[in-house]
Parts: C-alpha cells; sequence; structure tokens
C-alpha cells in the first residue's frame, strides 16, 4: 500500500498565514509599527531570513507597508480591513533619455540607481536601467512594470503626459510636473541652497558671491532656481541686503570646470570682491577653486567655497571641499517604494509627492571670516 506523502508548508507562509489571522483579528495597534523581523523571528524561533520573507510577501499582498525610519505597519482600509491584493510589480525600470553610462558614476545619478536597487532586492523585483533614446519610447505596457523617470531640464511634458495617459506606473524624480499630476520624488534643493549659505553666514560671511548655470539669473531650471531662492532665504533671515552683483550666471550645456572658473572670475573682478562663495555644483567649484587660486588667493583664508553634491572626487580636493550631499539614496529608495506601496491612478485633489532633505557636509575649504 503506497502512503501519501504531505508537502509540508514552508514556515515563513505559516507565518504569513497567522499574521493576517492576526490582523483580521485586531492583536495589533495600527498606530504603532509591527515588531521588527528580528523580533519576529525570536517570536516564531524561525531565522530572520525566514521572517524578512514573510513580510515581503504580507507587503506584497498589501496587508503592510515599511516607512524608512520608523518601521512596518499595518495598511487598513476606511472600513477597517486590510487593503485588498495589489498587482505586484515584477520590474522597475529608471528610464533616461540618453544619459551617457559613465554619467552613473556621479553620486547623484549612482545614489539614486543604488537606492532603487535596494529596494527592489528587498521585495525581489527586477531592476533595470532604460534608454527612451530619440525615440522616446518605453517598454511595451505591462500591469506589472513601474518606472522611475528621470527627466531632464528639455524634456517635452507632452511626453510625459502621453505616458501617464496609458496609465502607465510612473515616478518623476529630479524634476516635477505639478500640471501634469505625475508622483514625483526631488531633492529639496531650496532647502540645499539654504543650508550652503546659512552655513557661510555661520562662519561670519557676509558677502557672499553665487555662481549658477542657467541664461541670466531669471533663466535657470528648477534645481538651480530653487538654489538661489534657497540662498535669498538665508540672507534675508541674518538680514543682509541680497546684491545681485554677487550673482554670477553662466551657460553652458554640462556642468564643468571652465563654468566655475569663469563665474569666479567674474566675482573676482568686482571692486569689493566676495569673502565667501557658493559655487552651485562640485563640478564648477573645481574651476572655482583654481580661479582663486590662480588670482594669488589662498581657500580657505582668503575665501571660503562651498560646492553641490558631495562628488566622489571632492574629500580629495586640496583643501577638501565642503559641499552638500542630496541624499539621492533615499530619494530612489522613497521612489521605487512609492510605486511597489502607493501609487495609484490619479485622484482629484492627492497628488504622491516627496521631498527629500539634502545633507551638509563641512570640510576644509570653508572657515569663519577674519575679521
Amino acid at each position: 500500500m503506497q502512503t501519501l506523502k504531505l508537502e509540508k508548508t514552508p514556515m515563513y507562509q505559516t507565518i504569513v498565514d497567522d499574521l493576517k489571522r492576526k490582523i483580521a483579528a485586531g492583536a495589533f495597534d495600527v498606530n504603532e509599527p509591527l515588531p521588527t523581523q528580528v523580533e519576529f523571528a525570536k517570536i516564531y524561533n524561525t531565522s530572520e531570513i525566514t521572517t524578512r520573507r514573510a513580510l515581503t510577501e504580507l507587503a506584497n499582498e498589501g496587508y503592510i507597508y515599511r516607512v524608512r525610519g520608523r518601521g512596518t505597519f499595518i495598511r487598513l482600509e476606511p472600513d477597517g480591513k486590510p487593503k485588498e491584493k495589489a498587482i505586484a510589480l515584477e520590474r522597475i525600470y529608471l528610464a533616461h533619455s540618453s544619459i551617457p553610462l559613465g554619467t552613473f558614476s556621479h553620486r547623484f545619478y549612482g545614489d539614486l540607481a543604488a537606492g532603487i536597487q535596494e529596494v527592489c532586492e528587498e521585495h525581489g523585483i527586477r531592476f533595470h536601467l532604460w534608454d527612451v533614446g530619440h525615440r522616446n519610447a518605453l517598454p511595451a505596457k505591462d500591469e506589472k512594470t513601474g518606472f522611475v523617470l528621470l527627466p531632464n531640464a528639455n524634456t517635452n511634458p507632452d511626453l510625459l503626459r502621453r505616458w501617464k495617459e496609458e496609465v502607465r506606473k510612473l515616478v518623476t524624480v529630479h524634476f516635477f510636473y505639478p500640471q501634469l499630476q505625475i508622483p514625483y520624488v526631488i531633492v529639496d534643493n531650496l532647502t540645499g541652497g539654504f543650508l550652503a549659505t546659512q552655513h557661510l553666514l555661520s562662519l561670519g560671511h557676509r558677502r557672499i558671491g553665487i555662481v549658477l548655470t542657467g541664461k541670466t539669473a531669471l533663466e535657470m531650471n528648477q534645481e538651480f532656481s530653487l538654489r538661489l531662492q534657497g540662498y535669498r532665504l538665508a540672507l534675508s533671515q541674518y538680514n543682509v541686503d541680497f546684491d545681485p552683483d554677487l550673482v554670477s550666471v553662466i551657460e553652458m550645456d554640462e556642468e564643468s570646470a571652465e563654468m566655475g572658473y569663469a563665474g569666479a572670475k567674474k566675482l573676482l573682478s568686482l571692486p569689493k570682491p566676495p569673502t565667501a562663495m557658493f559655487v552651485t555644483s562640485d563640478f564648477k567649484a573645481v574651476g572655482a577653486m583654481q580661479a582663486i587660486k590662480d588670482s594669488g588667493l589662498r581657500i580657505p583664508e582668503d575665501i571660503s567655497v562651498i560646492g553641490y553634491d558631495d562628488t566622489v572626487i571632492s574629500p580629495y580636493m586640496e583643501p577638501s571641499l565642503t559641499t552638500v550631499n542630496q541624499n539621492t539614496l533615499n530619494v530612489g529608495r522613497k521612489a521605487a517604494e512609492m510605486l511597489i506601496f502607493e501609487w495609484k491612478q490619479h485622484e482629484e485633489g492627492r497628488l504622491l509627492k516627496e521631498e527629500i532633505v539634502p545633507k551638509l557636509i563641512v570640510r576644509d575649504s570653508t572657515t569663519e571670516l577674519d575679521s
């Protein structure tokens, strides 16, 4: 007589089923985070790998969601019941417009991609780069595919509008388009500009030059316009008058040392040069620092310099560059989490959006003003 062999339920599935029952029975406080995967491993006498998989399954089915830095929470509908299972994503693309692959070695782009990849790995989702190219084309529509769009200053909003009308799962990063009501995650560039300028003001500087990218002070893209607003806000909080002569705007297609050199030379030629410069990218800061040295001045003893981006070379410059890290690892993470857990077709009066706060990185290129 042949014995019937029963398949044993995997431990992670046992945990999933048990937690579903407990969630339905109200065993957890919906306002408090659930136990961590380490704590669940002790509760169920199993490994962290097993509890991690169980929590990932519950997240994919819409029962729970994660908030970075706070924990894991139960996701409920207004009637108090868990959300119905959503269509789980199987892949996420970071879609860009012909950005050279070498550009992803820049901290902004590299950290952005790394943040998306981290979240995708946590949830068993494939992650790829996708170049929309000159045809401005995305892969064929698929309900299980999401896109983190990385537009540039020349991206045509009508293209994004078309993709939205196709009901693609889209989140934009770096640039945003409020008129299109597409979810977005951006760096808070106004705060970044404020942090850079406030740092120099806190060191006693009052005559602070700023080097920007654009045609004029009135014709700049979103990121540089917001950094200028942050600069002006910091000045106003210290009761320092805004001086248009201290604004140096240079137009080129790509950020470069040459731009910074030209912008710094313009500021240094003033009858009363600045005692500090906020150069709004590290690439420009490289050139600005060279211009200052070529003028026979010392950094930071004669002029303090602060950049923006915290590129990989910034700590190794002479002197090491004080700068602003855009925290794009968290931009990437939040964009991926938004696609996986929060995205839904537009609802009137509700737009998913997030602004990630950058971080000031103080090094040797700034110092107190020698009065």
